[in-house]
């Protein structure tokens, strides 16, 4: 199952949920009497009730590893990583843990945050999903400084998590990129990632230290976050 199937799966599990929001609340047509004294749907008990049963679904669906293929092929004498920045950091992930790269939605936080990482849920095309910080999850220093008159335009990253689809949050996306295996390979020998973590690597790429993501790693910990 790849990794457009898992978000469908959660999407459809999604629509199990009634989700009233989008129908008769803040992005519907706005006759819930409820919006009178909620002003937004986030501060509703039916909203954030329906963001706990989506998380845990995320607890009940982890035990299917069988959704998210990070099998590394040998024969293959490149790999793809998506490049991004989170705060003065630069950052590759394999793309095949990638759903897709998505504008920045609003994020609506949730009453007893189960964990530091987790940040809310944001809407994806009507499904409710989990919202994680990167920057949480690896301990980065949230600060950034942009050049003036820089266009920097921050995305939403979906990625395929073990129990579905997750969203992080990052401050600017560089593109995918094919990067050639004995470059990585020396990478990951060199030892420069023994103090970092879910690191398998740092390289030099276009004048950057871009620090290469261990993809198996990072997603059993954002599966830790949400159960």
């Amino acid at each position: 199952m790849n990794a457009a199937d898992t978000f469908s799966l959660t999407h459809e599990d999604a629509q199990a949920i009634d989700d009233c929001w989008n129908r008769i609340g803040i992005h519907g047509d706005k006759s819930c009497p409820l919006l009178i004294d909620h002003i937004h749907c986030r501060n509703c008990a039916v909203y954030s009730a329906a963001a706990t049963r989506l998380l845990d679904r995320y607890a009940l669906q982890q035990d299917d590893r069988g959704q998210v293929s990070v099998a590394v092929q040998s024969d293959v004498k490149t790999r793809s990583l998506l490049m991004f920045r989170l705060g003065e950091e630069w950052l590759g992930l394999a793309t095949r843990s990638l759903v897709e790269v998505a504008p920045l939605q609003a994020i609506h936080s949730l009453p007893h945050q189960r964990s530091r990482a987790l940040l809310g849920v944001a809407n994806v095309r009507g499904a409710l999903v989990a919202c994680l910080s990167l920057v949480e999850l690896l301990g980065l220093d949230a600060t950034s400084s942009v050049a003036s008159g820089a266009r920097v335009m921050p995305r939403m990253l979906i990625i395929a998590a073990h129990g579905g689809p997750v969203v992080v949050p990052v401050d600017e996306v560089d593109g995918i990129h094919a990067i050639e295996e004995h470059i990585l390979d020396a990478a990951s020998r060199s030892g420069n990632q023994a103090s970092a973590k879910y690191t398998r690597g740092v390289l030099q790429f276009k004048g950057r230290s871009l620090r290469w993501l261990d993809e198996e790693q990072l997603l059993s910990a954002v599966t830790r976050s949400l159960t």
